[in-house]
């Protein structure tokens, strides 16, 4: 029986639920440091986290199939609204077809909030590693190529993502 009281949690812009995420993994990963070391502590924390981002792709996915039949890449653009809801990112669109969906984002909210929580320094792993392994779960014919990250330090970000068929890699 469904549970009418619970919150629809795809409702809460993800800028808020990454701060709220934050909130908790921040003091967690500062324990692992002190218990761990630094590198220890930000492999398990990006291992975690990217565990995290495919089955978020795959939950997607299952979505995709049950509402219209299946991933596209015109389904994966247009996913792209919950993470930048609310100006969580402001970005530059270079293309978007049934096969690229290449964009520059010139201003993150993730960065800065990160920063502000004094989680900088690990804010690439809270992210932007979530980026490119959503795609394992959403579908794995979608690939991300990026340069830079203003999480990392650059002016912008550079998403390229490409919807490659299988046999396409073989003659790479």
């Amino acid at each position: 029986m469904p549970n009418d009281t619970a919150p629809d949690l795809a409702a809460i812009p993800v800028l808020v639920k990454r701060r709220l995420q934050a909130e908790v993994i921040g003091p967690i990963f500062a324990e692992m440091v002190a218990a761990l070391g630094e590198a220890q502590a930000s492999a398990i924390l990006d291992a975690a986290i990217r565990k995290a981002a495919i089955a978020e792709g795959g939950r997607y996915a299952e979505a995709a199939e049950r509402e219209r039949g299946g991933t596209s890449m015109a389904d994966f653009i247009a996913l792209y609204e919950n993470w930048t809801r609310g100006g969580a990112l402001e970005v530059e669109v270079l293309e978007a077809s049934e096969t690229r969906f290449d964009f520059d984002v010139v201003r993150c909210r993730y960065a800065e909030t990160y920063k502000e929580m004094g989680l900088g320094a690990v804010g690439h792993l809270l992210s932007c590693n979530r980026d490119g392994t959503f795609c394992q779960g959403y579908d794995p014919r979608i690939r991300m190529e990026r340069e830079t990250t203003i999480m990392q330090g650059a002016p912008r970000c550079t998403f390229r993502y490409s919807w490659v068929e299988p046999d396409e890699d073989a003659g790479a």
